[in-house]
């Protein structure tokens, strides 16, 4: 629920404050904190954990485990339920964290006027009307409207998603420029602003209030909530089923109920948490190795279900770094290479190295830009942030559009540091929004005073700054105009040389010669086309969802691909603007987003959600906090993400890279695929030996096994054999193929008509080995469970998806240890006293080979014609982006 507006006592004075007043107010309006939601007692987490059907399921197998005897069956299981209950428990918690992240990003400290004179208090102590005095790289702790503002310039990306610093002034017309909202940080000037609204009445405490709501289970708990109801009644069935036909043939009451109970264990597989929980941690443990970290393990799997990607654009898809990209002269266009604020790179003409004379103008024009500049370059290795590969990059310390003149100049082989010497700044008419404008004066070796100007087209290229004539002037509107629309930050440079300084610095703002114009821009990564194509081939819906400007959203959605030839969608972008205005029916057929609230985030997501979409959220800024925690996975940036996205994130992204999503996806595919292999594994062996029960007395097999030989086939089988399978390697087509319908069943696809299929033959194997067996004197009993083992270990093996793939180890050793311990049954005594079998002779050992010959054999076929139904007409890897 959006809060409501600040109680009415809590009205902004125009001037400070005293400090009755002050304490007054801070008793009204309370601290200018974000209140914490209430806590959830830890009982009640744990209870609503252990209602979960499938931890239900497993309490009542406990409990059927003891009464049967078999308490080392009972040991694991009940440890499956603590291991899942902790880490649910603790996932629960760590969601919580989200919402107190956001009071680190207020400022500890702020400058305020009290009684008349300035002073430092506690951002917790900041009231409405309170005169805020704030400097560069001041963070403001609370909404404010500005009554004195020079040359200000506050970074507003953590909240709005605006990749480019915004002007501030308090004479501005707009009410926004004229506003400042709460953890926003000052980059350039300073201010003098009187407090509006605090707390959970700011900015980020209407952030704080849309991350209250409880995040939904996610698709793999609905599945397998489901599936736990389904075979609770299907456990229960049997064991009525299995009693009453016992009696029926004379069988005790005691000894029928025992049997019972065994085959009800055995239709429930009592592993699949256990398999589940290891396929995520080794998912999890691959994808923190591939720079993807986990925050929630059921994360994992449902990363390979998304079907929608909405990305951020500021970091994300781009390099979140402003680059000169072109430069436009008289003498023609240039292109400048190299990314970040580092000096690599080259100007560049039509590909090639530019003529002299072209070469000149660029470098007479970087030059004006580099000295009418206050920013700076912070090189590698003076505590900068990392670059991609992990290595320090350089950085920028000020504007960083007028640190991307700076790297643009030195391109050029103009450094300002070594320019300065030579023209030293004696005079300067700062930028203001109003003015859109900077200008500096500096004294040339020749004694001549040389005027540096830049700033927005609009107030340059006009008769009364340019001494240039009508035609060029139009035709630099033109062109200028033409690079604001594909989606740059358009400046124009002009100059002037002079005899001496005006007596007003700004009298030099005219007569000026007009020295091209400056494209600058956040460009996309060198992987994000790439990747958005994977997402494709993937059957994943990339949308891109950002604060910036509609031009620059439109932009970069075309040349990462996700606007454009080949993107199979309209070019339309939608502003906040339309959706605020319900002018758009269905957001779930537009693509581009522009000028996006952080309510609107959350609106797009969810009706994303609402069309039965499983969806991933990319993001780094406090404003993308609401959609990250809503969406079915929240994926916040690592290093430049603020800690609320963090928080409020299921997985982060260490190196900031979107590709990092593509290949956390694919485990999310290699887990879901695991956990679907071994229900086909363990159903079909629960099918099989509850058949084997239910016909071998048709066949003359009275008793065809007993309760522990049941229990010690399904501890091999799941206990053993089952659980490795969850750490099986990857198909090779899973990035190549849709991703699964968000309503399929988790045994849909198929997958029950191949239980069904596995199973039929796994029992016809083995009553085949018993009925000859009998036939032929052998112990019957234990050659009918013998076979039933070993089929069921043929089936895992012949299940796999590369039979001789060294990536699991774990699954061939443990169908050794299978084989070893289901020997132990027939050689040791103590085994053989409790199991009540007999050692076979050879004809016996080879017959329950045979069958698991078969078992193998028809899980192999099976794994086949899945595989060339599944398989996808294009294969192959996709350049730039890792898949496998």
């Amino acid at each position: 629920m959006t809060p409501q507006p600040a109680p009415a006592p809590c009205i902004a004075h125009p001037v400070g404050l005293t400090e009755e007043q002050a304490a007054r107010r801070l008793a009204e309006c309370g601290p200018n904190e974000l209140g914490a939601g209430r806590r959830i007692p830890l009982r009640s987490r744990v209870g609503a954990q252990l209602r979960d059907p499938m931890i239900l399921i497993l309490l009542a197998a406990v409990a059927l485990t003891v009464a049967t005897g078999d308490h080392a069956d009972a040991v694991v299981i009940a440890l499956v339920i603590v291991a899942n209950t902790a880490v649910g428990v603790a996932q629960e918690v760590r969601a919580d964290n989200a919402v107190a992240a956001l009071s680190a990003m207020t400022a500890p400290t702020a400058r305020v006027l009290r009684g008349g004179t300035e002073r430092e208090v506690a951002s917790a102590a900041v009231v409405p009307g309170d005169a805020l005095v704030l400097g560069e790289g001041d963070i403001v702790p609370a909404d404010a409207s500005l009554a004195e503002s020079s040359a200000l310039l506050v970074d507003e990306s953590a909240l709005t998603g605006e990749s480019v610093p915004v002007d501030k002034d308090a004479r501005a017309d707009d009410p926004d420029a004229a506003r400042l909202q709460a953890g926003t940080v000052v980059v350039r000037g300073r201010a003098v602003a009187t407090v509006t609204a605090t707390g959970p009445h700011s900015a980020l405490g209407r952030i704080a209030a849309l991350l209250h709501p409880h995040p939904e289970p996610t698709p793999l708990q609905r599945r397998l909530a489901g599936l736990g109801r389904v075979l609770a009644l299907v456990a229960v069935g049997l064991c009525l089923i299995v009693f009453v036909l016992g009696l029926a043939r004379g069988q005790s009451p005691q000894a029928m109920a025992v049997i019972a109970i065994s085959l009800a264990v055995a239709a429930v597989p009592e592993s699949l948490p256990a398999v589940v929980t290891l396929g995520l941690a080794l998912g999890a443990r691959r994808m923190a190795a591939r720079h993807a970290l986990v925050r929630r393990l059921s994360a994992v799997e449902t990363l390979g279900s998304v079907t929608m990607l909405a990305t951020d654009k500021t970091g994300t898809l781009t390099e979140g770094r402003m680059v000169v990209e072109r430069v436009w002269t008289t003498r023609g266009t240039a292109t400048l290479t190299g990314s970040g604020y580092g000096p690599a790179g080259e100007v560049l003409v039509a590909g090639e190295s530019p003529d002299p004379a072209a070469l000149r103008a660029v470098q007479d024009l970087l030059t004006a830009a580099a000295l009418c500049n206050d920013a700076s370059l912070r090189p590698p290795g003076n505590g900068g942030t990392k670059g991609a590969d992990g290595t320090d990059a350089w950085t920028a310390l000020g504007d960083p559009t007028e640190a991307a003149l700076l790297a643009a100049a030195v391109k050029a082989g103009r450094d300002r540091d070594e320019l300065l010497p030579a023209h030293p700044r004696v005079g300067e008419v700062p930028f203001d929004s109003l003015r859109k404008r900077m200008t500096t004066l500096h004294r040339a070796p020749s004694g001549q005073v040389e005027v540096w100007l830049k700033g927005a087209p609009e107030a340059v290229l006009d008769s009364a700054t340019l001494d240039e004539s009508p035609d060029l002037l139009e035709r630099a509107r033109k062109e200028a105009a033409a690079l604001a629309a594909e989606g740059f930050r358009v400046l124009a440079v002009a100059s002037a040389l002079r005899a001496d300084l005006p007596a007003r610095y700004e009298d030099a703002e005219t007569g000026l010669r007009l020295l091209g114009l400056v494209a600058i821009s956040d460009p996309p990564k060198e992987a994000a086309e790439a990747t958005v194509t994977a997402c494709r081939l993937a059957g994943i819906t990339p949308v891109l969802i950002t604060g910036d400007h509609p031009a620059t959203a439109r932009a970069i959605a075309t040349r990462v691909g996700i606007l454009g030839p080949g993107s199979g969608v309209s070019d339309e972008v939608v502003t906040g603007r339309q959706l605020a205005a319900g002018e758009v029916p269905d957001l779930t057929r537009v693509r581009v987003f522009a000028r996006t609230t952080p309510q609107q985030k959350l609106d797009i997501v969810q009706a994303w959600r609402a069309g039965g979409a499983v969806t991933a959220m990319t993001g780094d800024g406090v404003n993308d906090g609401p959609a990250l925690r809503q969406a079915d996975i929240g994926v916040a940036m690592g290093r430049r993400g603020t800690e609320v996205a963090r928080q409020a994130a299921d997985l982060v992204l260490a190196d900031d890279e979107l590709s990092t999503v593509v290949t956390a996806v694919e485990e999310g595919r290699r887990v879901y695929d695991n956990i679907r292999r071994f229900l086909l594994y363990a159903l079909a062996g629960g099918v099989a030996e509850i058949l084997v029960m239910l016909l071998g007395p048709l066949f003359g097999l009275a008793l065809p096994l007993r309760a522990g030989q049941i229990l010690w086939i399904n501890l091999l089988t799941h206990g053993l054999t089952g659980v490795a399978m969850g750490a099986e390697p990857v198909s090779r087509h899973a990035m190549r193929r849709p991703p699964r319908p968000p309503g399929q069943h988790v045994l849909g696809g198929g997958l029950w008509q191949r239980i069904l299929r596995l199973g039929t033959v796994v029992t016809a194997a083995s009553l085949a080995a018993g009925l000859w067996a009998r036939h032929t004197g052998q112990p019957w009993q234990t050659t009918l469970f013998l076979a039933l083992l070993a089929a069921q270990l043929g089936v895992v093996l012949g299940l796999r998806e590369r039979l001789l793939t060294r990536e699991n180890p774990f699954l061939p050793w443990a169908v050794l240890a299978a084989v070893g311990l289901g020997a132990a049954a027939l050689y040791v005594p103590f085994l053989r006293a409790v199991l009540e079998t007999s050692p076979p002779s050879w004809p016996g050992l080879a017959a329950a080979l045979a069958a698991g010959l078969t078992g193998f054999g028809t899980a192999r076929a099976e794994s086949r014609s899945t595989r060339a139904v599944g398989r996808p007409d294009r294969a192959g890897p996709v350049t730039g982006v890792p898949v496998s």
